[in-house]
């Protein structure tokens, strides 16, 4: 007869399973883990026990500790623990590692192939994790299959957005707010916002109502729910243009403390692209929910990049030019054949006034990655510009085979050319642009449209004998365009005069050139700008005395020029009247101060010049002039002796106590001032 074995402290091992499954039941892991332990210290090799004890570890969220329980019994638990040591890896952001895990597993169970999904959708590979969840939705049948659906539209949503692929029905219900907010983003992926925005608000319909009957959830937690549906409304208002409303949403959403960092992220990250370049102080502090830890594992990878070239922007916006240097080169060397990343370091460049340099890195990169070079050139052609090298902005232009013949392409160099005067490379433009469209579109309308530029170009700048070519293609193409005719007869002229004539022959007569015009008719419509008066019938009194008198015609008076004010017609004009006056000979320079010529010898103030005693006027017997009541000063052509020194004259009267002059009295009526 065999006993139980005993546990220290004397207690059975059968009781410690006991325990172990009561807590088991009732989720009370931690004190399951104590019994385990208990186990494990008896027997370290039960593997039953080993088992249990990671099951619960991973329910307490202590996957580290987990998997280093599996590491260390590896050889003893075999491929038993394969979904748990895969999971664990997963929650730990071993993503490749618990690929490699799963991929090695002896047997894909049901539970691998869930987790098998998750994975190929962090890492990505949306194909191949639409295969996963189609094969687990056709042959499986159980409660989660409404969370299998919602996974798989969640897959061909991150494919309509971030693969730019065609959006794919698989016959998805809507029947729930998850399955409708991720048809929305599938419709947003594909540029149909209208419809996105009906999408989520029908989302936000769904989840008030199935909230609502959970007598548990408060309106926060509505709200909290919602918070990723009002953030993806606002960036569909965003996209539309509605920037305002958009900014509105987003300010909700941040305000509601989400515990999400992946949706803090993003809904900062497009506040600050409505920000741009104003209102730097919030971005400052926006910036900070992008830098919260878990964000990389919460996003994909296009939008950590957006959010990182967003955080480069606003470092160069905010003057921090090593920051902007730093993310960009990080985010370069990330992707090397992205563009944007160089264009930042360029455009800080350019705020330093390097431009130099600018332009040395654009022709670098654009030569180390030819397939984004288009931009690129676009960018330097812009730089040089910018510095005034015409010449080399053409050149660059003109290097861009991808945009080389386009009609706007076209149009620029010409413009550019003319202000250079540089007709000859205009012209050799128009050369190649019609060679490629007669090679690729013969007779094609912008074919058409470019002949006809290229000889207009040539005949305003006097180039008829190089326009006779193009001429000729145009008339050949048609034969009645009479303008094209009289274009290549003016031509021809210059050349060859017998061909002139002979194309004259061509055109029509002067019969059928004359148009069916009622002239009268004409002249007296609504749009005419002189309209003839006619003679009105005359009887009786009013015939004219002799017949075959006309109208007479009565002449308008000229008006009389108006002449300048003390003007003397009889005088003769000045000659120099037209030239300035500071190129007349008269003229003798501008006096600095009003009283120049008055200040001299006498007292201090005194303005009385010399000039008064040379002026003859003034003679004895001449009265002198008195000076103003209340004024302190005498008039200037009063004679020097009569003057007051400024030390002592009296101050002049305020406004209050000045007193005025007696007035005399009018003579005639009382009714007078």
């Amino acid at each position: 007869m065999c006993t139980a074995s005993m546990a220290s402290g004397g207690v059975s091992v059968a009781s410690l399973w006991t325990e172990v499954n009561r807590c088991g039941q009732n989720g009370d892991y931690t004190r399951a883990l104590k019994a385990l332990t208990k186990i494990l210290h008896e027997n370290r090799d039960d593997v039953t026990a080993l088992h249990c004890k990671i099951v619960c570890l991973i329910q307490n969220g202590t996957f580290k500790e987990a998997l280093n329980v599996m590491n260390t019994h590896s050889k003893l638990l075999g491929s038993d623990v394969v979904f748990e040591k895969a999971y664990c890896e997963y929650r730990l952001n071993r993503v490749e590692s618990a690929l490699k895990t799963i991929e090695a597993a002896p047997e894909q169970t049901d539970k691998l192939k869930e987790l098998y999904g998750q994975v190929l959708y962090r890492l990505e590979r949306y194909d191949d994790c639409k295969s996963v969840y189609t094969d687990l939705i056709r042959n499986s049948q159980d409660e989660y299959e409404e969370e299998r659906k919602t996974n798989l539209a969640a897959v061909v949503a991150s494919m309509s957005q971030w693969e730019d692929a065609p959006l794919e029905d698989l016959g998805l219900p809507e029947s729930t707010y998850e399955l409708c907010y991720n048809a929305a983003c599938a419709l947003i992926g594909q540029g149909q916002l209208t419809d996105a925005y009906n999408k989520l608000q029908q989302a936000e319909e769904l989840c008030r109502v199935s909230l609502a009957d959970d007598s548990d959830v408060t309106e926060e937690d509505i709200d909290s729910e919602l918070a990723v549906i009002h953030s993806q409304m606002a960036y569909v208002m965003q996209l539309q243009g509605r920037t305002d409303e958009a900014l509105q949403l987003y300010n909700q959403v941040i305000k509601l403390k989400p515990s999400d960092v992946g949706l803090l992220a993003v809904t900062a990250n497009n506040i600050i692209t409505i920000n741009k370049d104003q209102n730097v102080f919030d971005s400052k502090k926006k910036v900070k929910l992008t830098n919260a830890e878990g964000v990389e594992y919460k996003l994909a990878r296009k939008q950590l990049q957006a959010i990182d070239l967003n955080k480069a922007l606003l470092a160069m916006y905010t003057n921090q030019a090593d920051q902007c240097r730093k993310l960009s080169s990080s985010l370069q060397s990330q992707n090397p054949s992205h563009p944007r990343p160089v264009l930042i370091q360029v455009a800080q460049l350019c705020r330093e006034k390097q431009h130099s340099r600018a332009i040395e890195l654009l022709q670098q990169f654009s030569e180390q990655h030819p397939e984004s070079a288009s931009g690129i050139k676009l960018t330097m052609a812009q730089l040089y510009l910018v510095q005034g090298h015409v010449t080399k902005a053409c050149d660059v232009l003109r290097s861009i085979e991808e945009f080389k013949h386009k009609s706007g392409m076209i149009s620029a160099l010409v413009t550019m050319y003319s202000h250079e005067e540089d007709i000859d490379s205009a012209i050799d433009v128009f050369k190649q642009a019609i060679e490629h469209y007669q090679s690729e579109q013969p007779g094609s309308v912008a074919h058409l449209a470019l002949v006809r530029e290229a000889a207009n170009f040539k005949l305003k700048y006097g180039r008829k004998k190089e326009a006779i070519s193009d001429l000729e293609q145009l008339w050949k193409q048609n034969p009645k365009d009479i303008h094209t005719l009289a274009q290549l007869i003016s031509a021809y002229s210059l050349v060859n005069t017998d061909k002139a004539k002979s194309l004259s022959k061509h055109l029509p007569s002067a019969d059928t050139m004359a148009f069916n015009v009622d002239v009268d008719e004409l002249e007296n419509s609504h749009g005419a700008t002189y309209v003839r008066k006619k003679a009105a019938k005359v009887t009786g009194e009013n015939l004219p005395k002799e017949q075959g008198q006309g109208e007479i015609k009565k002449k308008r008076k000229k008006k009389k020029g108006k002449l300048p004010k003390n003007c003397d017609p009889k005088a003769t004009p000045d000659i120099e009247r037209w030239l300035p006056m500071r190129e007349r000979s008269y003229y003798r320079g501008k006096k600095k101060g009003k009283k120049k010529e008055q200040i001299g010898k006498g007292t201090q103030g005194a303005t009385a010049g010399a000039s008064a005693e040379l002026d003859a006027s003034k003679t004895a017997s001449s009265p002198p002039t008195s000076p103003r009541p209340g004024s302190a000063s005498g008039s200037t052509t009063a004679p020097a002796s009569n003057v007051v020194p400024p030390r002592q004259q009296k101050p002049a009267a305020s406004g209050a106590t000045r007193k005025k002059a007696p007035q005399k009295k009018k003579k005639g009526g009382k009714g007078g001032w």
